[in-house]
């Protein structure tokens, strides 16, 4: 009979029903285009791309920081945390068995017991008990769903750091091979100046010039100047922040080819609609999303009656020997029902609550697709645009270096005041920083445009890291 009641007990939970919602991706609007024509766009998605820049010292620092970055370490022991969250409500859905027993011996006073009787006696008694809750409206189930769900979700948070970590940590070394080339630019010009400040110096002491000319040079070579400490202390907080990133104290970092030499990769073509849904900022949303949703069952079967089964089996003697004999047996098998009258509309409330969660996921999960579509169009534009920009301003720096010569050449003759030397040269000084912001915010521009896509190369990344910091697969 005992046996029977249970099988039922399980059959009946197993097959309950569920009064939650089935959770059904919603529709996206997916743009027809980008504004920027692409093809393989799969293949560009999954490769490991910062190796197409050619710099091994790039490469080598990305490693390091996918082993030791302290966020993607926070973020990897979170997802040990949901998972164990995970084990610990899908293991509400199987009964519950524990054991215990005791012990004991007590001596009698000789006055309390009647004369001839044994002043000590034992006792022993071992059980075996269990329970289990029949999951008949999908409550557990429902929360189980909900639980992985949101373990998946951390775990596409760990991918979206990685994805994050990859990204920043290339436009922070690109961005410090800037600062690099802008200083090289700098020294260059101010060691133009300088010999300018000498030549007109030598010439104001003959009488050749005024002093308002050897003034200009010198004021020029000043302005060439205060620009040497502030890149310099760019430079330094840029490798602070670059080992901040590496999980390390703050130190130099080690270059390997300067700006100019980086290599650029291709834009290939295609429509990566499709690539997008590997991104794992959509992914983490979707994730919450469904376990918003199981929340949704959850607090509707919060209506439903509770039913739980008990029992024990077990043996109590006053002699160890005979503790596990058959006539100690004990069992006892026991049902309990629990059905909400009236709880002041606490219930209603809790699947309100859960229902306005819902809404609120879904609209989060359409807002990061949307972002994503952005962030990819705003990078395939910005690469287009850049390198028509670093096109014209490679013309307007050689067109600003033959003014320079023009202009020296018909001051020296007094064809022209020096002030148009002047004019000329802080021209060209400041179309050379530019044209070097502008080679960096396109090497970043591309980055940004891998960073938006996701896709396979988060995959391969994830390879990276050390074998210790990889979250084994939660169950079914």
């Amino acid at each position: 009979m005992r046996k029977t009641l249970i099988a039922v007990a399980l059959g009946v939970a197993l097959t309950g029903c569920s009064v939650g919602p089935v959770y059904e991706r919603p529709e996206v609007p997916v743009p027809a285009q980008w504004q920027v024509n692409i093809q393989q766009a799969n293949d560009f998605a999954n490769t490991t791309w910062w190796n197409q820049f050619n710099d091994p010292e790039l490469n080598r620092l990305i490693q390091i920081a996918l082993e030791q970055n302290k966020d993607l370490l926070i973020a990897t022991a979170r997802v040990q945390e949901y998972m164990g969250r995970y084990g610990v409500t899908r293991a509400a859905q199987f009964p519950q068995i524990g054991v215990n027993a005791d012990g004991s011996r007590t001596r009698y006073g000789e006055n309390t017991v009647p004369t001839g009787t044994e002043l000590t006696s034992n006792s022993y008694q071992i059980n075996l008990g269990a329970s289990f809750e029949l999951d008949l409206w999908g409550k557990l189930r429902s929360a189980t769903e909900s639980a992985r769900a949101q373990l998946l979700a951390t775990e596409e948070a760990r991918r979206t750091v990685i994805l994050s970590l990859v990204g920043q940590l290339a436009n922070s070394y690109v961005l410090l091979l800037d600062y690099d080339q802008q200083l090289v630019v700098t020294k260059a010009t101010l060691k133009t100046r300088s010999e300018a400040v000498r030549i007109n110096g030598l010439r104001f002491k003959a009488g050749l010039i005024g002093e308002l000319d050897y003034q200009q040079a010198v004021a020029e070579y000043q302005n060439a100047a205060v620009q040497v400490p502030l890149l310099e202390r760019q430079i330094g907080q840029q490798q602070n922040a670059i080992s901040l990133l590496l999980g390390r104290n703050p130190g130099p970092i080690q270059r390997g080819v300067t700006l100019d030499k980086l290599a650029m990769p291709q834009v290939p073509a295609g429509l990566p609609s499709e690539v997008l849904a590997r991104r794992p900022d959509i992914r983490q949303a979707e994730q919450q999303l469904i376990a918003a949703n199981a929340q949704i069952g959850v607090a509707k079967a919060a209506f439903f009656p509770s039913i739980s089964l008990t029992g024990f089996f077990g043996a109590s003697s006053t002699d160890l020997s005979d503790l596990f004999s058959g006539p100690q047996r004990a069992w006892q098998f026991a049902g309990q029902l629990a059905q909400p009258i009236f709880t002041g509309g606490s219930l209603t409330g809790q699947l309100q609550a859960a229902e306005a969660v819902q809404q609120e996921v879904l609209f989060n999960y359409q807002q990061v697709i949307q972002k994503a579509f952005s962030e990819v169009d705003d990078s395939l534009i910005a690469i287009s645009k850049l390198r028509q920009q670093l096109k014209d301003q490679q013309a307007q720096v050689k067109a600003l270096k033959r003014y320079v010569d023009l202009a020296t050449l018909r001051y020296q003759n007094g064809y022209s005041d020096y002030l148009t030397v002047v004019d000329a040269e802080r021209n060209l000084f400041t179309a050379q920083l530019q044209y070097v912001q502008t080679q960096g915010t396109l090497y970043t521009a591309m980055i940004s445009l891998y960073a938006a896509l996701g896709g396979g190369w988060v995959d391969q990344a994830e390879q990276m890291t050390s074998p210790a910091e990889k979250p084994a697969p939660p169950a079914g």
